[in-house]
């Protein structure tokens, strides 16, 4: 048996990060003495070392400010509910796109987005990230999509059974 964890869905957002100043996303691939080395995502896959004052973002930590009772929703989710209403990629041509249509896309992802807090220019980079993640790490929202149906098919009851019968075997 292996004691390597093995990443599925979502939790692959924790491998990719945004660099403040440089353009795109980058997977995480070690640590090192000088800062963190990284790969883009793109075609080129370039590994770059990052320094250690550099502002990294791990997306698996980002989210999106909401008004109401929850205070923002993480990134990971806006992500599965944009595949679900616009598929593999989202056609909205960022550069183009006027402020309000980008303003509605975000409407239509997470009605209750602070439009106090969030930019457009934020609204920007969900798309472009989103589209990358759809193009270099497909596997991202594959494993996902087949753990929530895994998970919807599993009755409640059949799961506190099972859980009921753990804590047996271990007492």
């Amino acid at each position: 048996m292996s004691d390597k964890v093995e990443t599925t869905g979502m939790e692959l957002l924790k491998e990719i990060a945004n660099v403040s100043g440089k353009g795109g996303l980058y997977r995480i691939l070690k640590p090192s003495r000088a800062g963190v080395i990284v790969e883009g995502l793109d075609e080129k896959r370039e590994k770059t070392l990052i320094g250690p004052t550099a502002r990294v973002s791990v997306l698996k930590d980002v989210s999106i400010f909401t008004e109401g009772e929850v205070e923002s929703v993480a990134l990971a989710d806006v992500f599965l509910k944009i595949k679900e209403v616009h598929g593999e990629t989202v056609d909205l041509q960022v550069k183009t796109a006027s402020d309000k249509d980008l303003i509605e896309f975000l409407n239509k992802i997470l009605p209750d987005f602070d439009r106090s807090k969030v930019y457009v220019s934020d609204i920007k980079k969900v798309i472009n990230w989103y589209n990358l993640l759809a193009k270099y790490v497909p596997e991202l929202f594959i494993e996902s999509e087949a753990t929530e149906t895994e998970a919807a098919e599993t009755p409640v009851a059949e799961v506190i059974e099972n859980d009921a019968a753990e804590t047996e075997a271990k007492a």
